[in-house]
């Protein structure tokens, strides 16, 4: 950090996993969402919540300008994807889908944002992932053309 720079950014992130044949099963989650959050502590940054659902993942941290949104959400997913195909839990390599959402909230909202992703199980079995999404791209007014979404697998 240089000196006299002070932040204060609060980001979520969205990744989905790339084939349906390598979700992430219930029982893998609690691990690689541990590892995410520590990595993201190592960053520098300060992890408020990992959590999500076999086919995607919110990240939810307090962000130093350390490096750029960009820049660490992609060694996210490439630690991640070491992290995944190390274990060896599917019979072909894991990968997240390319690109990312990535939404910024307020100190205030803090509580609300981690309340939401923790309890991402509960609000799945109202609506499903690409329903989540849109409406994510539509409530921060984020221009996007629907050839560039994510591949949704919605069951």
């Amino acid at each position: 950090m240089v000196p006299g720079t002070f932040t204060q950014i609060y980001l979520q992130f969205v990744i989905a996993v790339k084939s349906r044949e390598a979700r992430l099963a219930s029982n893998h989650q609690k691990e690689v969402f541990s590892f995410i959050a520590g990595l993201i502590n190592s960053m520098g940054h300060k992890s408020y919540a990992v959590n999500g659902m076999s086919d995607h993942i919110h990240i939810f941290m307090s962000f130093t300008p350390s490096h750029s949104p960009s820049e660490t959400i992609k060694e996210i997913k490439r630690a991640s994807t070491n992290f995944i195909n190390e274990k060896g839990w599917f019979g072909r390599k894991f990968q997240w889908q390319n690109g990312y959402g990535c939404f910024s909230y307020g100190h205030s909202q803090i509580d609300d944002v981690v309340k939401y992703i923790l309890n991402q199980q509960k609000h799945h079995r109202k609506r499903n992932f690409r329903d989540e999404y849109l409406e994510f791209l539509q409530r921060f007014e984020v221009e996007f053309e629907e050839q560039f979404l994510f591949e949704f697998f919605d069951d």
